[in-house]
């Protein structure tokens, strides 16, 4: 007997349920190895009959899997699409297309989107052209549209002064300022977020190399992760950060100690109190200096600069590294000595402030004064402290001033 090759080879026979939108429903039987196309034309003979004189009939079509939502693929098998026994497939007719917009439609179109068209100049001129001109230097106005950043560190060396010589007045300045300097003591700049240390050095990395990664990458594990595996065979991986000189830092803290307990003896109990207070300043000053973002000193470093005057250039450019550069590149203006000048304290701006109350308060706290000086030497740490419920409302008053006679 003979038997046809197809009938031999053919793949495992599903029942499936299919059903339409019209409410029909029937059991159709096929094999695995049976196309989605295949599948759909007996569902429209079933459903349609003569349907299949139109070719475009089952183009029209689509079945959908029920219980996944997916829609089959007219050129995969029932196997390639997971299809299973008994599985339920709705037949539907597709959406048609939008009919195409007639001539007039365009047009009316066109000329809805030209009337909604922003004029172009020579039509802004030409309405324009009546009104009366004013001469304008566009470079002058552009010059008195000061940048905040750049005029707050004037107001904040102008504010430092005023600060220091209220909290002296204090009966207590000097313990106060010794708890502050203590404070400093625990800097989280300088530390190391001892968790994220952990995890690279339990990945085999030496902990020096680790704690340098860290330092680079703002204490993020993947960034550090990543960039010591990409400096693992560089000669200089490790060298000590560029600015950073941690043996000194001890002796210097030893000698400001020195200083501080090396006070006259002889003196008056006030002038030993401010001579101590003057010398905490200095301790809290020297420990608030600029800190250079290791890798954009780096970074410059390689362009042929000296490390000096890339130091030079972040601190000026609040280490922004593409200011950084233009600086070294161009005039180099304003110059690091031009950091240290304050605003006019004459100037309505400054009055401003003073006569604010909340800066009023806020320069009687000593914690506001650490903050000045803080993103006085360091502008990253900006956000640290206008987040501090402390100095932030200060910081925001300051903000708010500035703006406002800015647009006057």
């Amino acid at each position: 007997m003979f038997v046809q090759e197809e009938k031999i080879f053919a793949g495992k026979v599903l029942r499936l349920h299919v059903c339409t939108v019209e409410g029909a429903e029937w059991l159709e039987e096929v094999s695995e190895d049976t196309t989605v196309e295949k599948l759909k034309e007996r569902c429209l003979k079933h459903c349609v009959p003569g349907s299949l004189e139109d070719p475009k009939t089952v183009t029209h079509h689509k079945l959908i899997h029920a219980t996944s939502e997916k829609v089959l693929t007219d050129t995969k098998t029932v196997l390639e699409e997971n299809i299973q026994d008994r599985d339920v497939l709705l037949l539907i007719k597709k959406r048609a297309p939008p009919p195409l917009p007639k001539m007039a439609d365009v047009s009316a179109e066109e000329k809805r989107k030209q009337e909604q068209k922003a004029p172009d100049k020579d039509a802004i001129l030409k309405a324009t052209a009546n009104l009366p001109s004013r001469n304008v230097d566009r470079t002058v106005a552009h010059h008195n549209m000061r940048d905040f950043q750049t005029e707050l560190r004037k107001i904040l060396v102008s504010l430092i002064e005023v600060a220091q010589k209220l909290l002296a007045l204090n009966p207590d300045a000097v313990e106060l300022f010794k708890k502050a300097n203590a404070m400093l003591d625990e800097d989280e700049e300088d530390r190391v977020d001892e968790i994220a240390l952990r995890q690279l050095t339990e990945m085999g990395f030496p902990e020096s190399r680790a704690v340098k990664a860290l330092r680079l990458n703002h204490m993020s594990v993947t960034q550090a992760m990543e960039w010591l595996i990409e400096h693992a065979d560089d000669p200089t991986v490790d060298a000590p950060l560029p600015g950073q000189t941690p043996s000194e830092a001890p002796a210097e803290a030893g000698a400001s100690s020195a200083e501080v307990t090396a006070g006259p003896s002889s003196e008056a109990g006030g002038e030993e109190a401010k001579d101590e207070l003057t010398e905490i300043f200095k301790k809290i000053r020297r420990k608030r200096e600029f800190r250079p973002d290791p890798r954009a000193v780096i970074a410059l470093m390689e362009m042929g600069f000296d490390e000096k005057e890339v130091v030079d250039a972040l601190r000026v450019n609040n280490n922004q590294q593409n200011a950084a550069c233009e600086w070294l590149l161009g005039d180099r203006k304003p110059s690091p000595e031009d950091l240290d000048k304050g605003i006019d304290t004459n100037s309505p701006l400054f009055q401003a402030i003073l006569e604010n109350p909340v800066v009023q308060l806020g320069l009687t706290n000593p914690k506001t004064l650490l903050a000045f000086e803080d993103m006085l030497e360091n502008p990253l740490n900006s956000t640290q402290w206008m987040n501090d419920p402390e100095t932030g409302p200060v910081m925001l008053q300051i903000s708010r001033i500035f703006q406002t006679l800015n647009r006057t």
